[in-house]
């Protein structure tokens, strides 16, 4: 009897970490895709993959019906989901293919789902205003305070990506020389990238740096865990940020804070160029796409200077 397919996915995985080097991001992103194939078609083998089967597969993931608030629930994905989950699960149905476990990848027979661009949805000021309104009243200690306001702070003026953030060591900030370093193992680029650090943020890393000190932390990782002497967790943060979306009102996500970062750059005069270093972005064509979020009155001073007279 040949292996089942939740022994090869933990084949492949091993692969993905030891071999390829996939980053710890990513690494969970493909078994989340692979964890939630299994729970909407537990009965799925090697042998029973099919075009069909994949079918069903998003046909469900379309109707189950997923919590998104306390009393709200939701059904129906986006075609970007769609794609999504399919790129993670290809990987896997190739790595399938080429060692001789199945035929053929059966995605090769569906068609891609046409996805269109959506504007990225930067943050409001009067929105910004309300979410660090809320940090001030996040129930905590002194030091967390300190430390969830240089957080938000900094995401603010520098654009860090989750994983960026969460994984930002003491020796990373250097606020002498008003540096931010981002280690390429960290980044999803895979590159290093140093970071100016806008000089209004200095004294909020500076405060709470002093204040960490003095609390006898011994972790290597800037940001703290309010339990123990660790760095700040993923599930630390997103427990942050529901509890700032229910205090402040505001329907936000952490990424949303890169994108707001990205937009008042532009905003205020960076050439795309420098924005594709600050962001750490592969390909200037991701970076592009935040010139689609500025506003009209961005470009109106712009177009005041074209006139009959300085025609060319």
């Amino acid at each position: 009897m040949g292996k089942d397919l939740r022994q090869l996915h933990k084949e492949f995985m091993k692969e993905c970490e030891f071999t390829v080097k996939l980053s710890p991001e990513t690494l969970r992103g493909n078994q989340a895709a692979f964890d939630t194939l299994l729970k909407l078609m537990p009965h799925i083998e090697s042998t029973s993959l099919s075009s069909d089967m994949l079918s069903e597969f998003f046909k469900r993931l379309d109707e189950r019906e997923r919590k998104i608030g306390k009393n709200l629930t939701k059904r129906g994905i986006k075609k970007s989901t769609v794609a999504t989950y399919r790129s993670k699960l290809n990987k896997f149905f190739e790595w399938l293919r080429i060692r001789g476990y199945i035929k053929e990848n059966p995605f090769n027979k569906m068609a891609y789902p046409s996805v269109q661009y959506e504007d990225r949805k930067f943050l409001k000021k009067e929105q910004i205003e309300k979410i660090f309104s809320a940090l001030a009243l996040h129930p905590g200690k002194s030091f967390i305070k300190k430390r969830n306001v240089a957080i938000f702070s900094l995401l603010l003026n520098s654009g860090l990506r989750r994983s960026e953030l969460v994984n930002l060591r003491v020796y990373d900030i250097d606020l002498e020389r008003k540096n931010l370093f981002v280690r390429s193992e960290t980044s999803k680029s895979k590159r290093d990238r140093t970071i100016p650090l806008n000089s209004s943020v200095l004294p909020i890393l500076k405060d709470y740096r002093d204040e960490r000190q003095k609390m006898g932390y011994t972790t290597s990782y800037f940001f703290v865990s309010s339990n123990h002497d660790d760095k700040l967790t993923r599930d630390g943060l997103k427990h942050l940020v529901t509890n700032l979306n229910n205090i402040s009102g505001v329907d936000f996500h952490l990424h949303q804070f890169r994108h707001t970062f990205a937009v008042n750059v532009l905003n205020n005069g960076c050439d795309i160029a420098k924005l594709k270093q600050l962001m750490g972005h592969t390909d200037i064509r991701m970076t592009m796409a935040y010139l689609r979020c500025l506003p009209t009155k961005a470009m109106r001073a712009d177009l005041e200077k074209l006139t009959f007279a300085n025609l060319l």
